[in-house]
């Protein structure tokens, strides 16, 4: 890789940018200073300094955000403030995007990357990934609703949702539960309860895969997978 595409990758500005970087000196490749933005580097082998400060090459990026309500899952929106709008400039330079959405008023666990390899293997249906919830819902659950969950309920669509855990953690006036589906439908929790004839009125993502949301993170925070978390999810089966 060319070591001015090498640099703007990592953040370091434009090719032009870079360019200008370039002549002032600032730049070492395995010891020696590089002028010539067309020197080739091995981004995984050769070691490049910037102002002495060694540059780890990174192609892909993985953040684990705790999502606020009003903000939309989406790169960008006329109207609205999006996911990425949350992110530092830092990490917008990677051009993340989410893997899924929430809803608009949906708080919780949500996974940005730019990795669409592995986007692509959550969001597959065959891969079934469990995505667990909490809510409140307006109205009394009870065990009867579990087993209609369990068994499937048909939405307002027609279509039959797969097969869905729901747990109770406490039932009255407003209810409070978990629940665990398979699937990604368009406002498929909501429309789960609304099927059997009670309303959402609270939601938020608790895990998705082998993730959970960090309880570190307050609303609108974020932070970077580790390894090991990478690894999880990219070895579920």
């Amino acid at each position: 890789m060319r070591i001015d595409k090498f640099l703007s990758n990592m953040g370091y500005g434009s090719r032009k940018e870079v360019k200008i970087l370039l002549k002032t000196n600032a730049v070492e490749v395995n010891g020696e200073v590089v002028r010539d933005p067309k020197v080739h580097v091995d981004e995984h082998a050769d070691i490049v300094l910037v102002g002495g400060e060694a540059v780890a090459y990174t192609e892909f990026i993985y953040l684990l955000m705790n999502k606020p309500q009003d903000v939309i899952s989406a790169t960008e929106d006329k109207y609205d403030q999006t996911v990425i709008d949350l992110l530092d400039e830092q990490e917008r330079h990677f051009e993340p995007f989410p893997v899924g959405r929430l809803d608009k008023d949906t708080e919780g666990f949500l996974l940005l990357t730019n990795d669409g390899k592995l986007a692509h293997e959550l969001l597959s249906p065959k891969k079934h990934v469990d995505k667990t919830y909490y809510a409140l819902i307006e109205g009394l659950v009870t065990e009867e609703d579990g087993k209609a969950f369990e068994k499937g309920v048909e939405l307002d669509d027609g279509y039959v949702t797969k097969p869905a855990i729901l747990n109770i953690l406490e039932s009255g006036p407003v209810s409070k539960i978990e629940l665990t589906i398979t699937e990604g439908k368009f406002h498929q929790v909501k429309r789960m309860f609304e099927s059997v004839g009670k309303r959402v009125v609270y939601l938020k993502r608790l895990s998705m895969g082998p993730l959970s949301l960090d309880p570190e993170l307050g609303l609108g925070e974020y932070r970077h997978l580790t390894e090991e978390e990478v690894t999880s999810l990219k070895q579920r089966k």
